[in-house]
């Protein structure tokens, strides 16, 4: 169990790699494997608008569900399950801006571990961008820091193998 008291701040990375919304959707992809993070945050002018994950650049090779439509009394007219727009926007996206998932949900620096671990799990996001007072960006923790340091609290305690 982590120290309910302890700050995000401490775990944060704080060299957060960025794309603008201009970025084509590979590039993006490209800088998530060659640093093996899971998502980016993407800023236009400094400020952050969106992020742009993994499961984002997946969904652009999803199999595409035809719309759907049905008939009644001479109108048509589409089913409310139908999903079809958002999927043909995925698959054609060629920008970051245009895949991006917004809003941004982020903490700030007063956060603790466990306010990230509970909007982590809550909006079933893999990361979360860290803001001062101001709103600017400072840092991003991820599932990857927090599971880090469970790993290392559970070092410090005895084991039952002992």
């Amino acid at each position: 169990m982590v120290d309910d008291d302890s700050l995000v701040s401490l775990i944060m990375s704080h060299n957060v790699i960025t794309v603008t919304p201009d970025t084509q959707v590979t590039t993006a992809a490209r800088l998530m494997v060659k640093h093996g993070i899971s998502s980016l945050p993407v800023v236009h002018d400094g400020e952050l608008i969106g992020m742009i994950t993994e499961t984002d650049v997946i969904s652009r090779e999803i199999e595409l569900d035809a719309p759907a439509y049905g008939t009644f009394l001479d109108a048509v007219f589409r089913w409310p399950w139908d999903h079809s727009d958002d999927e043909v926007r995925r698959i054609t996206a060629v920008t970051v801006g245009q895949l991006m998932t917004h809003p941004v949900y982020s903490l700030t620096t007063a956060a603790t571990v466990r306010d990230a671990a509970t909007l982590l799990f809550e909006r079933k996001i893999t990361s979360a961008p860290v803001v001062d007072g101001d709103g600017v960006m400072v840092g991003i923790v991820s599932q990857a820091d927090i599971l880090e340091l469970v790993a290392n609290a559970a070092e410090d305690e005895p084991s039952d193998n002992a």
